[in-house]
């Protein structure tokens, strides 16, 4: 029987042919991980982590924060945690920063807890205020008032979720004004949700409410007066990192010292929120308007 014999330049064009189509099938992939990963791979100068706490005024200034990382080229996290947690993991090097800190009354305690293990960047907001609120029409001005008044608010403060620094200066007004009254703890949207039923009805009710907030472009509300300043004198919106953050993140960091913006801001993307608007939609209509401040954010990397 004759026996076939291949010429070793047919050999080399099958060898050839073969090792192109593994090329071929190689850069596919590749092209096609990147493109499923949102070109990260290529594109992406390393991650940023942000925690925050579910208040509407953190959601609006961290989905708005996130945007602008991502602008510049970040990969970006961010991590809702209640606020004794968001110490905690901030101190632990958990997540890179946060903008939800509010000092330097309202969580004063925290902070005298952490202060050795956390980077103070500086406030991003200020002007800020926490205390009792009523809607305009109740006929009293002052906490000190509150006591002769218990049946119409049913010995009742509505406030928010537990940990929040709110809540301690609550606890501490009840004490140092003499308040037969019982704190009742809820969420953000627990006590929105009270107030908007009270108002609609037109009933009596106190609650633990902060500026900026969507609440007061909705409603006429007022704030007690607080002769015996359980609730301090005011607050800013403020920055932290994670120790270390400066020298391994350096454009991360800059970014976050330069960030900082107006009351009238940050409401308008509360009230788009509040509104029905996604808060990514929110955020990124607000970045949209904005074109110079965020820029000059993001220069701050460079």
């Amino acid at each position: 029987m004759a026996k076939k014999h291949f010429r070793c330049d047919k050999v080399e064009d099958i060898q050839a042919k073969t090792l192109l189509v593994v090329v071929v099938a190689l850069v596919a992939v590749f092209v096609s991980g990147c493109t499923e990963e949102g070109d990260t791979l290529e594109t992406t100068k390393g991650e940023v982590s942000i925690g925050y706490v579910l208040w509407d005024g953190e959601i609006a200034s961290t989905n708005v924060l996130r945007q602008v990382y991502e602008r510049a080229g970040y990969k970006v996290d961010i991590i809702a945690v209640d606020t004794g947690p968001l110490y905690q993991a901030l101190a632990n090097g958990e997540f890179d920063l946060t903008v939800s800190s509010w000092l330097p009354e309202t969580q004063k305690n925290y902070w005298e807890i952490y202060k050795d293990e956390i980077d103070y960047v500086g406030p991003n907001l200020e002007g800020c205020r926490v205390g009792l609120v009523v809607p305009a029409y109740v006929t009293i001005d002052s906490i000190e008032e509150l006591n002769g008044f218990r049946d119409e608010f049913d010995g009742e403060i509505v406030g928010i979720d537990p940990g929040a620094g709110i809540m301690q200066n609550t606890e501490d007004a009840i004490e140092m004004y003499d308040l037969d009254y019982v704190l009742e703890s809820s969420s953000g949207a627990g006590m929105a949700s009270a107030l908007k039923r009270a108002i609609g009805n037109g009933d009596w009710i106190v609650v633990t409410l902060w500026s900026p907030h969507w609440a007061f472009n909705r409603w006429d509300l007022k704030y007690l007066t607080d002769p015996l300043k359980a609730y301090g004198t005011g607050d800013n919106a403020t920055t932290l990192a994670r120790m270390g953050l400066e020298e391994e993140k350096p454009g991360v960091y800059a970014i976050a010292e330069r960030f900082h913006w107006t009351q009238e801001d940050i409401s308008s993307v509360m009230m788009d929120i509040e509104n029905g608007m996604p808060e990514d939609e929110a955020a990124s209509k607000w970045i949209s308007n904005n074109p110079e401040k965020v820029e000059y954010w993001i220069e701050g990397e460079v």
